[in-house]
């Protein structure tokens, strides 16, 4: 079989600059199961993390009286840690004077709660590049070992979109688009009632991947929990998993979705930009312990990923970004994998026709809806309200969501590093709210009537 890379040999440099330079709204798709984390057992320490490439500090605006100049935070080889790289790498940390960064690269999610539950004293981490809702998970000790609470602080969200729905070829043509159709969900059921049902993968449960999965099947009226098996499976297998059978889709992004049409595993079913256009994706918090001890730190902390987030969005930073982060120093893939995807153009499979289209990437900083980085308590409530949905939290998470939110979501400090990052007015959000949010099958999701959205899903466990 043609090696992936292989297939993209013939795109040069040169090509991918000028494509790039094309989009001013292009950005990186490439999510869920990049990179090439440790295998099982492997020592998935947070120490160890590569120095950095670039060495200069720009225009440099150290905070006064910071507490320390040190913070370790975990990634996942994923291109939504592609913001934290870039700050260490291009010195935007190291630019308000947080100059000894770590970003440390993480086995996998799991990995990351336990390296956060050991701190960065014991040699884990401080926090990092997270899936939502793991922050209030991990404060409420409902996913750690031993139900430990771990209070963390949402800081910022790192990227908008950048995810899908795989699914195997040998269920093309049954009608497993978008909007699943009726036949589609007639041979979901009858697989179930076969005895064989559908396995949808997802690399950890009750977070991002699990609830975009789980509202696409729900928007088709499947029942994730009584129609098709869920499953968790790492990163690393997902791909492999689908060629052998033993899994018939996961929720994953690229450069998965091109490879796995191109060598004919499978299909892309749907876009998660299709599924909720600009919603969130994953995000930055940090144990509340280390930010409560170090607020000027923190301050610089954000100040510096605020401007990475925006040299991220830059058409012409695309060929240096992808340098940097294909290095065996943080993805360890050859540059051409990374190359197709900033294009914005997807192959789908099933028929479908190519997405052509740079405002369905995932964006770092501005998605011509609101401001990317900053952290909407609405978009935190949202994936509250879908927990108590299927059952992950109580009911009463609804009534006590204010207090809840509050605890944890810290946009005021995100507003404080955005003025110290010289973000123009116009671009700090005035409210928590992104407002009314809408999704690809006519629901729509208030945030000051979040029972509403509640009562309206047909699919649910309450």
């Amino acid at each position: 079989m043609t090696r992936f890379s292989d297939q993209f040999s013939g795109l040069s440099r040169r090509k991918f600059i000028v494509t790039a330079g094309a989009s001013a709204l292009g950005s990186m798709l490439l999510k869920g199961c990049l990179g090439n984390p440790p295998e099982p057992g492997a020592n998935t320490s947070a120490v160890g993390a590569s120095p950095s490439l670039v060495t200069a500090t720009p225009n440099e605006k150290r905070v006064e009286g910071i507490e320390t100049t040190k913070v370790t935070l975990g990634y996942i080889p994923i291109v939504e840690a592609a913001a934290l790289i870039i700050a260490q790498e291009k010195g935007f940390f190291a630019k308000y004077g947080m100059t000894e960064v770590t970003v440390a690269k993480q086995a996998n999610w799991g990995s990351a709660r336990d390296n956060l539950e050991i701190g960065s004293a014991g040699g884990g981490i401080d926090g990092g590049q997270w899936q939502m809702p793991m922050p209030y998970l991990i404060s409420q000790g409902l996913i750690t070992k031993n139900s430990a609470q771990i209070p963390m602080y949402v800081l910022a969200q790192l990227n908008t979109q950048g995810n899908g729905i795989a699914v195997s070829l040998k269920h093309e043509g049954k009608g497993l688009g978008l909007k699943i159709s009726q036949s589609g969900h007639d041979y979901i059921k009858d697989l179930a009632k076969a005895g064989t049902p559908f396995k949808a993968a997802y690399t950890f449960p009750k977070v991002n991947q699990d609830l975009w999965i789980r509202y696409w099947l729900a928007a088709g009226n499947i029942d994730p929990d009584a129609d098709v098996s869920l499953l968790t499976v790492p990163p690393a297998q997902t791909v492999a998993n689908m060629k052998t059978g033993s899994m018939d889709g996961f929720s994953t992004g690229d450069p998965w979705p091109l490879r796995i049409v191109k060598e004919k595993i499978g299909f892309m079913s749907a876009l998660t930009a299709e599924i909720w256009k600009g919603h969130p994706e994953e995000y930055l918090a940090i144990r509340s312990d280390w930010v409560d001890k170090h607020p000027k730190a923190t301050e610089a902390v954000l100040a510096g990923l605020i401007e990475a987030q925006q040299w991220c969005d830059k058409p012409e930073n695309r060929a240096e970004l992808v340098t940097i982060v294909s290095s065996k120093n943080f993805f360890d893939v050859p540059p051409e994998v990374l190359i197709p995807p900033y294009s914005g153009k997807y192959l789908m499979g099933d028929n479908k026709p190519e997405i052509d289209d740079f405002k369905m990437s995932p964006l770092y900083w501005n998605d011509g809806i609101g401001n990317v980085s900053y952290p909407y308590k609405s978009h935190d409530l949202w994936f509250l309200t879908e927990s108590v949905r299927w059952g992950f939290l109580p009911t009463t998470t609804l009534t006590d969501s204010k207090a809840i939110i509050d605890k944890v979501n810290r946009e005021d400090i995100w507003k404080k590093a955005a003025k110290l990052a010289g973000v123009a007015e116009a671009d700090i959000p005035a409210s928590t709210s992104r407002g009314v949010e809408k999704f690809f099958d006519g629901k729509e999701f208030n945030p000051d009537k979040p029972e509403d959205y509640i009562n309206s899903l047909a699919i649910k466990k309450v």
